[in-house]
């Protein structure tokens, strides 16, 4: 038992670290409000191996370190936080639904219902973020929160449709290589 905790904890440690890594990664491919980024990746795969606590802890870590080292903390750091933990704890429910032995078609609908939930918050997120530094900087020229998040909903739009498709295809594979790498470590099923 103890080797198993430990095996998961090293797991969620390192899938936290790889997500800081993709986050900060992502300031290459920021355009403003569309950033092309890849952290839901590691969260997904904590979430869908171990569950809604072990996805929430490695949104939550590793979007905060990656926020913190690229903008420190500010008032609007929450709001980048928020959508990976919330998709480790969805994500996390309906794999421990399947006793995180889930199906191919189960896995892409899970990782694409996933991206779309993360682009809804992360919608919100822009229009509150505008908010915000349209009242906290006064010499921001930018558009105010409505206008700014409908400027970027077409590109956001195809972003997401990639994103979805991709780790849709990317993660049965993967999750049944970790499967099979956790069984023989951990000596049967979780």
């Amino acid at each position: 038992m103890r080797n198993r905790k430990t095996l998961q904890l090293t797991m969620d440690a390192m899938l936290a670290a790889m997500c800081a890594v993709l986050g900060w990664a992502a300031r290459f491919t920021d355009f403003g409000f569309i950033k092309i980024s890849f952290e839901s990746l590691p969260v997904l795969v904590a979430a869908l191996l171990f569950g809604p606590i072990d996805g929430a802890v490695v949104g939550l870590v590793g979007t905060f370190i990656s926020q913190f080292l690229m903008y420190g903390l500010d008032a609007s750091t929450p709001l980048w936080i928020i959508p990976y933990v919330v998709i480790g704890v969805v994500c996390g429910f309906y794999a421990k639904k399947y006793h995180y032995y889930n199906t191919k078609g189960q896995i892409r609908f899970i990782v694409s219902a996933m991206e779309v939930l993360i682009f809804l918050i992360n919608t919100v997120s822009l229009y509150f973020y505008a908010q915000l530094v349209s009242v906290f900087h006064t010499d921001w020229i930018g558009k105010p929160g409505l206008a700014y998040v409908l400027s970027g909903l077409l590109p956001r739009t195809i972003v997401l449709v990639i994103k979805a498709v991709g780790f849709s295809m990317l993660m049965p594979p993967l999750l049944f290589a970790l499967h099979r790498f956790r069984n023989r470590t951990m000596g049967g099923r979780n």
